[in-house]
């Protein structure tokens, strides 16, 4: 009985796990968005220690089954989205890593949500770079060469698949919408 004095109210050690969870989700976001930004990558190292982190944080949070409940279904959630961008070469490996790993800290719907903030703040960056390097006529020209056979498809006409165009209007560091992302979401949740 005395003993119960000193523990937390369940609510209130919640509280403090969570924002355990998100002051490390920050740091290791932070940290990525630097690196893609110096590098043009993110390292698998950081990935791994933010997948180990959260996967303790929610084990000694008092109900181990979070781990699977709210880590798991986050990363799967932070990985699924990624991938078909990822499969299309839309995307590097290491931006749906990192988004697996953010997904692994926030649980499954907070992870959707992030993702989908990230692909706003994407969608701004990429407008950004393609209009400060000049590079608007190649982005169109890729974009129609994207969308053609779609729109041949939906018009009910064979179309033969075209190679694309070849010239790139440049990779751009997702590391930082994702940060950014993922900086706003916490602070919306905590705000």
């Amino acid at each position: 009985p005395a003993r119960k004095a000193f523990l937390p109210p369940a609510s209130e050690s919640a509280m403090i796990n969570t924002l355990y969870l998100d002051g490390f989700l920050i740091a290791l976001v932070l940290t990525a968005c630097l690196q893609d930004l110096a590098a043009r990558k993110i390292p698998n190292r950081l990935v791994l220690c933010g997948l180990f982190s959260a996967g303790v944080l929610h084990l000694v949070s008092g109900t181990p089954m979070r781990f699977i409940s709210i880590g798991f279904a986050g990363c799967a959630v932070g990985l699924l989205v990624f991938l078909p961008l990822y499969l299309l070469r839309g995307m590097a490996a290491g931006d749906v890593k990192l988004m697996a790993m953010v997904g692994a800290f926030t649980g499954p719907l907070l992870a959707l949500e992030i993702a989908l903030a990230a692909f706003c703040a994407g969608g701004v960056m990429a407008l950004v770079m393609v209009l400060t390097q000049g590079r608007w006529r190649d982005f169109v020209a890729n974009l129609r060469t994207l969308l053609r056979p779609l729109y041949m498809r939906l018009a009910g006409m064979p179309y033969e698949r075209e190679p694309p165009s070849g010239a790139s209007v440049g990779g751009m560091p997702y590391g930082v919408a994702i940060a950014a992302a993922t900086c706003l979401m916490l602070w919306i949740r905590h705000g």
